[in-house]
């Protein structure tokens, strides 16, 4: 019987993946699981970020990945995620940036931490935001958008994520623990022309929250406590 030619991460219909949590028996002759820390969850997590913004994975093998990685329990739940990958290499130290303008940031990361954008910033099409255990704000309402669609991935593991939108843009959610605020402003959103910027947030939220909001410039930051909040 020849070997399966399968990559992982394209497991048949109906099979469990690699890196979903299966009961772990030690073979004879190999060490037993260990249980993980957070800094073990947070060097794989670092990983898989550079797996992903170096095209060895795509979106739905970051998103799984990266969920299993931050609930794992054990030290061989989080190797097979891995497992297929590079070994690390040092980070090379930053140079001197050129003379042109900057470049929009493609990734936020914080660790027990908090993130903030806001103002005049700019946004690449594609925004990756990972916060583990700390809280962020993505002001979109006085950026500039690279291009006429913005993907915001946004992972919060217990987090509490704020993304403010303007309006006239239309807003896409995907994922999971996502939700958008009713405010005055849904109403102009089912009026806008096909041709409206659009910003899609995907979302993965584990016991945390991220909260999508159509604002004003110059209105209120958070939408209130009692606001209606519907479901992705």
């Amino acid at each position: 019987m020849e070997p399966s030619s399968q990559p992982l991460g394209e497991a048949q219909p109906g099979e469990p993946q690699p890196w979903e949590a299966q009961p772990v028996e030690p073979q004879p002759g190999e060490a037993p699981a260990i249980r993980v820390g957070d800094r073990d969850r947070d060097a794989v997590a670092h990983r898989l970020q550079d797996a992903f913004a170096e095209g060895r994975l795509d979106d739905d093998e970051f998103d799984q990945r990266m969920r299993a990685a931050l609930t794992a329990r054990v030290s061989t739940e989080l190797d097979v995620l891995t497992a297929d990958l590079p070994a690390a290499s040092a980070r090379p130290v930053p140079a001197v940036p050129a003379a042109s303008g900057p470049k929009p940031g493609r990734m936020a990361i914080a660790y027990k931490s908090s993130i903030r954008r806001g103002g005049r910033w700019r946004v690449p099409e594609r925004f990756r935001c990972l916060i583990y255990k700390g809280s962020g704000r993505l002001d979109l309402r006085a950026a500039e958008l690279a291009g006429p669609v913005t993907t915001m991935a946004v992972t919060a593991y217990k987090s509490h994520v704020d993304v403010l939108v303007p309006p006239g843009v239309r807003v896409e959610l995907n994922g999971f623990g996502v939700s958008k605020g009713w405010s005055e402003q849904e109403d102009l959103e089912a009026r806008l022309p096909a041709d409206a910027p659009v910003v899609h947030v995907r979302g993965i939220s584990y016991k945390g929250t991220i909260e999508v909001s159509t604002r004003p410039p110059g209105g209120p930051e958070l939408p209130g406590p009692s606001l209606p909040a519907r479901r992705a």
